[in-house]
């Protein structure tokens, strides 16, 4: 019996199809992760030619570290994992509370509400930027100014329509008959919503907080309308700011482009298989 492949075509067998999927394999890698391990190795290298990247290199050293340490942006990078860490905390939060409303109770408006948090993903980061830093700079009713503080990034990206959507869409498809077993046995609606709605939406959570931890994690808009001095730069930012000044070398601008992209990576791999889970969840109910 023939396997078949994802397009429903039949698996071919032999030396000469094994050849060729290595091959293949091969050079998916190297347009995928090549340019990522170069870049890698070259952080580690002492001397980088701007023009050329090597996999194979003369020899490894902590050189461009040390100036990218007396460059601070291992201050940058706290910044960025400071923004990172309480802006998807409340973008989580956000989602899983505005999903279960609009998911598992009906009201008059929902399907307004939905429109509306969709409108907002179809209008790019540019369009917002004059009203958003109107708003910052005067919060309205309490009348505070977020401008100058890391609160002003975090605040604008703790609801997000991407992760919002798919949280409700998710929650959507758990049985009612869960929620009413539970008011049977004399759960309340918290408790409902802890013990059992929660714990089925994992997927759906690793899927949002990939995506919410890169969008926040590349966020370069936001910081740069916010930030009014360099020690408020998050590393996306200072990489801008550091690539204008002629007095740093290549090197450090090789570790602050690998320092970027390795939490992205980590947290990826962290949350690979609920991630997985969460894309093909809807396939496998559908």
């Amino acid at each position: 019996m023939r396997n078949e492949t994802a397009l429903g075509l039949q698996e071919a067998r032999g030396p000469v199809a094994r050849i060729l999927r290595f091959v293949l394999y091969v050079v998916l890698f190297g347009v995928f992760a090549g340019p990522l391990l170069a870049l890698m190795i070259s952080a580690f290298t002492p001397t980088v030619d701007p023009t050329q990247f090597t996999l194979v290199p003369d020899s490894l050293s902590l050189a461009n570290f040390e100036k990218a340490i007396d460059r601070n942006v291992l201050h940058y990078l706290l910044n960025s994992f400071l923004v990172v860490g309480g802006g998807l905390v409340l973008q989580v939060l956000v989602s899983v509370f505005a999903g279960y409303a609009l998911a598992r109770k009906k009201f008059r408006g929902s399907a307004a509400v939905l429109v509306v948090i969709l409108a907002t993903m179809m209008l790019p980061e540019e369009v917002l930027a004059v009203p958003l830093s109107v708003l910052l700079a005067d919060l309205p009713v309490i009348h505070v100014s977020l401008v100058g503080s890391l609160f002003g990034m975090i605040v604008p990206i703790a609801a997000w329509g991407f992760s919002i959507l798919v949280m409700t869409e998710f929650m959507k498809e758990i049985p009612k008959e869960l929620e009413e077993s539970a008011k049977l046995d004399g759960a309340g609606e918290f408790r409902i919503f802890w013990q059992v709605v929660l714990p089925l939406c994992r997927p759906a959570l690793g899927v949002i907080g990939i995506f919410g931890f890169t969008m926040i994690w590349d966020q370069y808009m936001l910081p740069l309308l916010v930030a009014t001095d360099p020690d408020q730069y998050t590393l996306p930012l200072a990489l801008r700011s550091l690539r204008a000044d002629d007095e740093v070398g290549i090197g450090v601008l090789l570790v602050g482009a690998f320092l970027a992209m390795l939490p992205s990576v980590l947290a990826f791999l962290a949350l690979q298989r609920s991630f997985i889970r969460g894309l093909t969840s809807g396939a496998v109910k559908g």
